[in-house]
């Protein structure tokens, strides 16, 4: 009763390490510790070229935050966040500003598959204007699309039109309006415009 006990465990144990192995590699590393040095480790400066690697060079744009699964926001990406924009395996960009995609970007696309969804909506400077909810709802639908995902919503800086769109998600979601309004000044800093949060679908 014993053996078989224990012959159960081992096997267990054997199907186990197996599974865990599958999971993530597992090093040994056998070493023998006569004395244990509680000291701080000196540390020696680091020097890396500037083309050491791609991981290196992961930027992402300015105010880039995930919204939900496959969706993700941010401001104007450049070549400079083009690395890490490949890391989202993006099927799509939705562009909320009326200005032409410049061409690096709209090359960017292109050469990886990208598709790209302009809706252009002029940035305000003076409070009160009036959002376009007609645009806004064609871009939301164009969110809610899964066949869309993964996907990043953008404009300059990722701020007032941003947040709009993501605004009217938000309240897709069924979120309270003080989370969503909380959510868009957190993006908005300084510059939250009234008529962005009351004009939010």
């Amino acid at each position: 009763m014993k053996e078989d006990t224990n012959t159960e465990l081992s096997q267990n144990q054997q199907q186990q390490q197996q599974g865990s192995q599958q999971m993530c590699k597992t090093i040994q590393v056998v070493a023998t510790v006569d004395h244990v040095d509680m000291s701080p480790p000196v540390l020696s400066p680091v020097v890396v070229a500037a083309n050491a690697g791609d991981d290196l060079n992961l930027i992402p744009p300015l105010n880039f935050a995930m919204v939900d699964n496959g969706i993700f926001r941010s401001g104007f990406p450049d070549s400079a966040n083009f690395s890490f924009l490949l890391t989202l395996n993006l099927r799509s960009i939705i562009y909320l500003c009326p200005e032409p995609y410049p061409e690096a970007n709209t090359e960017f696309l292109k050469s990886n598959g990208i598709r790209l969804f302009q809706f252009g909506i002029e940035g305000y400077k003076e409070p009160f204007v009036n959002i376009p909810e007609d645009t806004i709802r064609e871009a939301l639908k164009v969110v809610l699309d899964a066949r869309n995902h993964p996907v990043l919503i953008h404009c300059k800086r990722g701020k007032h039109r941003t947040g709009c769109l993501v605004g009217c998600l938000r309240k897709l979601q069924r979120w309270c309006l003080s989370s969503v309004f909380d959510e868009y000044q957190r993006f908005a800093a300084a510059k939250a415009r009234v008529s962005d949060q009351r004009g939010q679908c």
